[in-house]
This record gives C-alpha cells, structure tokens and sequence, in this order.
C-alpha cells in the first residue's frame, strides 16, 4: 500500500486530500464548501449522492456528547444555574457545529479510507498485462 493507515488518519485530522495529502478539502474562501475532487491527484470527495448525511450524524453525535452532556451534568450536579445552562446549551448547539463543520466532513472522508485503504488511487495496483488475460 502506497498510503497507510497512519498517513490516512494523519491526513484526516488536518483537513488534507487522504490520497495525495494535498490541502484541497475546502474550497478557498469558501470555508464551508466541500469541494467536488482534489485538486492535485483528481480524488472524488462526494462518492455518492447523500454521503454528507455520515458527516452530519458525526456531527450531531459530537454535539451531544461533547458539549451538550457536560453542560446537563453541570447543571444536574449544581454547578451552574438552569438558566445558565439553557443558554450555554442553547449557543452550543447553534455554534459548536458550525465550528465542528469542517472536522466532521474531513474525518468522516477519514473514516471511510480508513475502513477501505484500497479504495485510494494512490492504493489501487496496476493489472499487468499476465493478470489481465486469466481474470
């Protein structure tokens, strides 16, 4: 394998094309727009119609168990107000996925290549002329 487990994960943490390592994830200027491919070794980002629901579902799941738990836990064992913990929750919910947006969309694109390192390019062999004739 050209591209291993680690530089995948790597490459995710850091918003990179997880083929070629490029920073092309984002469209510049536009931090909130995925980009259609890679800029550099032409990789896909959106393999298929619906694929962000993964990236929203990350999303939401990191919400929750990141910001919103702890925010019930203090409140529920006295530390803040249930008023102060309405607000914190209400503006946690609204900002902490907006902030979280471009993590989720990256590691989620991780995850996939992670899960299926030979779905890369940069992975995938090149059938000699000898195997191509008994296949």
């Amino acid at each position: 394998m050209n591209v291993t487990r680690v530089q995948i994960v790597a490459r995710g943490l850091t918003h990179r094309c997880p083929n070629c390592g490029a920073k092309s994830l984002f469209t510049p200027g536009r931090p909130f727009t995925l980009q259609a491919g890679c800029t550099s070794c032409a990789l896909k980002f959106e393999r298929d119609e619906g694929s962000f629901l993964g990236a929203m579902s990350l999303n939401y799941g990191a919400t929750v168990i990141g910001f919103l738990v702890p925010v019930l836990v203090c409140y529920l064992s006295g530390v803040c107000s249930g008023m102060t913990a309405s607000v914190l929750a209400g503006l946690g919910a609204l900002g902490f996925p907006v902030l979280f947006y471009r993590s989720s969309r990256s590691w989620w694109l991780m995850n996939y290549y992670l899960v299926m390192p030979r779905h890369l390019p940069a992975n995938q062999r090149e059938l000699s002329g000898s195997e191509d004739a008994n296949t």
